[in-house]
């Protein structure tokens, strides 16, 4: 027998469906559904519920909140497949904002209207529009996965509008403050590391896991072969590039080859006065001589714990240099960094 229906009470059904035995067991399981209404719908039930069985889609799990539905997706899809650091991101906003809004809905019961008013829910928290948008991406890729799996007819992000943020404006630096600043970069140990990151456009994490193996100083050029991704309690994680085309030669201006050949020196005399101690990896930014290998940028010698008289100078604070070094604009300022270099050969 297929499956049947059994009346409960007036206008109350139970949809029974014998879904085979279990490979792992040997039982025969049964999969159950109640429905208020009609016979008739309930009988329309019980053929869906078989077709989807005999075309191998899962049935829709009725008692699965949607907080259930996105810890499986982390753990069976998210963090098998993307890198670390996106998904210590994505935890982040199912835990903190997601499961708290959303997470006691059961999975087939949500409704545009839910996801609308959870929207607003995390805004009153005093949480910025950019963040409510990320949760909106990320909610509809996970049900865009319970759609394809079967568990859901439809992804009802689809019918709730996008949060809009506010247009972003990049951050505005003259050339001739960063001609002050690449001068200042000098009086410190980050020289080599402020030159090439304002000069070739590089990521944090291109320039992390360069190693002194992918710079071609004849040729004038290097090569992005492969990323450093720095977490908290967790350590460093090189990784390769996300893209083919993200692997790639970059064209390095002279200012900046003149800065990584004496960063090459002073990191050579260093190694030589640590001895076994020395943890470089061959790396060319990094604080390669503490108890565990630390990127340059947040080791305990690091550029994000510094307080240098030098940027002050120039009117940079410290996150302010971070902010222009890694998360601006990097088209514009490179063009107007390499014209401010060329002041400085």
């Amino acid at each position: 027998m297929q499956g049947h229906i059994r009346k409960r009470s007036k206008d109350s059904w139970t949809v029974v469906v014998d879904m085979g035995r279990d490979p792992k067991t040997g039982k025969r399981s049964q999969l159950l559904r109640s429905l208020r209404g009609t016979k008739r719908e309930a009988e329309a039930l019980l053929a869906q519920l078989i077709h989807q069985r005999e075309t191998g889609v899962d049935a829709p799990p009725g008692r699965m909140t949607v907080g259930r539905f996105l810890d499986y997706w982390l753990s069976t899809y998210a963090q098998p497949r993307v890198a670390p650091k996106t998904f210590r991101r994505y935890e982040q906003l199912i835990r903190v904002h997601l499961s708290p809004a959303l997470g006691s809905v059961t999975l087939t019961k949500l409704r545009p209207l839910n996801i609308q008013e959870a929207y607003n829910e995390i805004q009153a928290k005093g949480r910025s529009t950019r963040t409510v948008l990320h949760c909106h991406r990320l909610l509809r890729e996970t049900l865009s996965h319970a759609v394809k799996w079967g568990l859901l007819a439809r992804n009802s992000t689809d019918a709730v509008e996008a949060p809009r943020p506010s247009k972003y404006v990049p951050m505005s630096v003259g050339t001739e403050d960063l001609r002050k600043l690449l001068a200042a970069a000098g009086e410190t140990p980050y020289d080599a590391l402020v030159h090439l990151a304002l000069t070739t456009g590089l990521r944090q994490g291109e320039l992390l896991g360069l190693r002194w193996q992918d710079i071609d100083f004849a040729g004038g050029t290097l090569c992005v072969r492969q990323t450093n991704q720095w977490l908290p309690r967790e350590g460093f994680m090189i990784r390769q590039p996300k893209t083919h085309r993200s692997t790639r030669p970059v064209a390095v201006p002279a200012s900046a080859m003149v800065a990584l050949q004496s960063h090459r020196a002073e990191q050579l005399e260093e190694r030589l006065s640590a001895g076994p101690a020395y943890r470089g990896r061959d790396l060319v930014f990094a604080d390669a001589v503490v108890s565990q290998f630390t990127p340059a940028i947040s080791g305990r010698r690091g550029l994000r714990w510094q307080r240098l008289p030098a940027w002050w100078a120039c009117g940079f604070t410290t996150s302010a240099m971070l902010m222009l070094l890694f998360y601006c604009s990097k088209e514009s300022i490179r063009r107007s960094c390499q014209s401010a270099s060329g002041t400085l050969l």
